[in-house]
């Protein structure tokens, strides 16, 4: 770990009924939400921990967040030094919550798109599937807010990686999901290389490809009203590439007779 990375008032496990959960939640630039964010959170379960990724926010995000942890021992937070990108930010906390102890791990946006209502229904699901994932495209599931243009890429993102990759997820670029930790202890993280949506398909992906369950079960996603979004046309690229190249990897592989590997 990075030596300016650290943990502030990190939880040290006290005795839980049921497995242990911590729900992570990479932050740049969320200083106006966050603390709504972890008031929710906290208040949509009991037993729910939570750890702020920190990408050194200038706006005081960290800060907010250090603030918040030294008062309450179901907050912990992470720093690291500069913007390194979602990917990255998400390995870092899967590592520090394997770590840890926990048996689920949820990843979460901090800007309120994701519901933390939902939260128990993501995890009550986790007993009977390693990825559960909550899906915009599945029966139930649904969209709040986006412009026509963003309803079309989000979809036809999904329908291209559903296509190429020839797997069942329907809502593969969904950052709303929980983890089993003997998913992520089998998935080797450090060989994770993408970010933004292709993040989220590749890991959905590997998941899948390892024969672990995967599981959808419907969430409203409502587009932030606090802040700015992070998309950018630099992730949307980055996402068609990852999934046309490890698509024609498994077509490939598919046609030669060979059982496709999981894409490193």
């Amino acid at each position: 770990m990075d030596g300016k990375e650290g943990m502030v008032a990190a939880s040290e496990g006290s005795e839980e009924r049921g497995p242990k959960t911590l729900v992570l939640v990479p932050t740049f630039n969320e200083a106006a939400g966050i603390e709504l964010l972890l008031d929710r959170v906290l208040a949509s379960h009991p037993t729910l921990e939570i750890l702020v990724i920190d990408d050194d926010s200038p706006d005081g995000t960290g800060k907010i967040a250090d603030e918040r942890a030294l008062a309450d021992d179901r907050i912990q937070v992470l720093h690291r030094p500069s913007k390194k990108g979602l990917g990255k930010a998400y390995v870092a906390g899967f590592k520090l919550g394997l770590e840890r102890g926990f048996d689920r791990l949820v990843e979460m946006d901090a800007d309120l798109s994701h519901d933390p209502d939902d939260l128990p229904r993501l995890i009550e699901a986790a007993a009977g599937a390693d990825l559960v994932i909550g899906s915009r495209y599945t029966k139930g599931g649904g969209v709040e807010g986006w412009s026509l243009a963003r309803h079309v890429l989000s979809r036809s993102a999904n329908a291209y990686s559903r296509t190429l990759l020839g797997f069942p997820v329907r809502d593969s670029t969904s950052g709303f999901r929980c983890y089993r930790r003997e998913v992520l202890e089998n998935l080797d993280l450090d060989t994770a290389s993408s970010e933004g949506y292709a993040f989220q398909i590749e890991m959905a992906f590997r998941t899948w490809k390892k024969g672990f369950r995967v599981k959808e079960i419907p969430i409203v996603f409502r587009e932030r009203s606090i802040g700015k979004s992070k998309m950018s046309g630099d992730i949307v690229v980055e996402g068609i590439r990852w999934v046309t190249k490890s698509g024609l990897m498994n077509l490939s592989r598919r046609f030669g007779g060979r059982r496709p590997a999981p894409p490193r």
